[in-house]
């Protein structure tokens, strides 16, 4: 579902802070490549944890991935796919209109984990955020399938815990 509130949650604004963080992104593409991991479902996991200090369980990153998995895969991952198509032609034009719909696409899926979180872990008790912030990100690994060598995520936890709202 199409989320009906406004676009621009704290989860929106911690992404693209933590996101554009110093490797942060390449360390995240880089999942997303080998395992088919959703980068915002891994920075979803990293907000739930670092600023609400909620703890996941592997059960409740697979609720999250239910929440979106339409929308990634009729909407995100079709972009994604014609905007890598666009790379290697003369079509800078129409591959930047394309990646903005893709990011476009993005925020709206975050929108919605943000809309599904309001209602889901509300009443949920709170920890140590940085214990929490570990214990997801663990928890999104287990979900995708990585094994120990895909566990640390050293600059997206740098960058998750200097994150100030």
């Amino acid at each position: 579902m199409i989320p009906s509130q406004p676009l621009d949650t704290p989860l929106w604004a911690f992404s693209l802070a933590v996101y554009g963080g110093d490797g942060v992104a390449d360390e995240c593409l880089d999942l997303q490549e080998r395992l088919g991991l959703d980068v915002n479902i891994l920075l979803f996991a990293a907000f739930i944890g670092a600023v609400e200090g909620v703890r996941f369980e592997v059960s409740d990153i697979a609720a999250a991935n239910a929440e979106i998995a339409t929308w990634q895969a009729d909407i995100v991952r079709p972009l994604r796919q014609v905007r890598r198509a666009l790379k290697p032609m003369s079509a800078e034009g129409l591959r930047a209109q394309v990646k903005a719909a893709e990011l476009e696409a993005e925020k709206i899926e975050l929108a919605m984990l943000w809309q599904w979180s309001r209602r889901q872990f509300a009443e949920r008790p709170r920890a140590n955020r940085a214990i929490a912030l570990s214990t997801n990100l663990r928890a999104v690994l287990e979900f995708c399938g990585a094994d120990q060598a895909d566990a640390a995520l050293p600059r997206l936890l740098a960058a998750a815990v200097a994150y100030k709202p």
